[in-house]
């Protein structure tokens, strides 16, 4: 007999906290980050298929929410780490996710639109990431 899912424990969005270098950021709305890996194609003489080898990794993402300092320009292209979490208390737990030698790859100066509440994005490339804690099911 197959279990149903209790919907109690998906994790909700609004759980989310964002700290960047140990300051959390009270403003973001949403934050993304992802590894690819840099696979190569292998074709040899006989073979239908194409292999891949694995490569080096890539790691980017995206912070967005409401502008409310200047601290991004200021920032610049300088260094930070990132540390995420999820802590829906109704889940199974809590996950938190370290993100390492973040860069921004885009700086955004001006983003005005009358009638409109300012949004900042913030792209980013990053060299590493740690899995802090894991929610594991029961």
């Amino acid at each position: 007999m197959s279990k149903v899912l209790d919907a109690s424990r998906v994790i909700h969005g609004r759980h989310g906290k964002v700290m960047m270098d140990g300051e959390q950021q009270t403003q973001v709305q949403e934050c993304t980050a992802e590894v690819t890996p840099d696979n190569k194609e292998i074709n040899v003489l006989g073979d239908d298929w194409t292999r891949y080898k694995s490569g080096t990794k890539k790691g980017s993402g995206t912070m967005k929410g409401y502008k409310v300092t200047s601290d991004t320009i200021k920032r610049g292209f300088k260094r930070f780490e990132i540390i995420a979490s999820l802590e829906d208390p109704e889940a199974y737990g809590y996950e938190s996710v370290r993100i390492m030698n973040c860069m921004a790859s885009k700086l955004q100066l001006l983003n005005l639109k009358a009638n409109d509440v300012i949004d900042e994005e913030i792209p980013f490339t990053f060299e590493g990431y740690e899995l802090l804690d894991a929610i594991e099911a029961e």
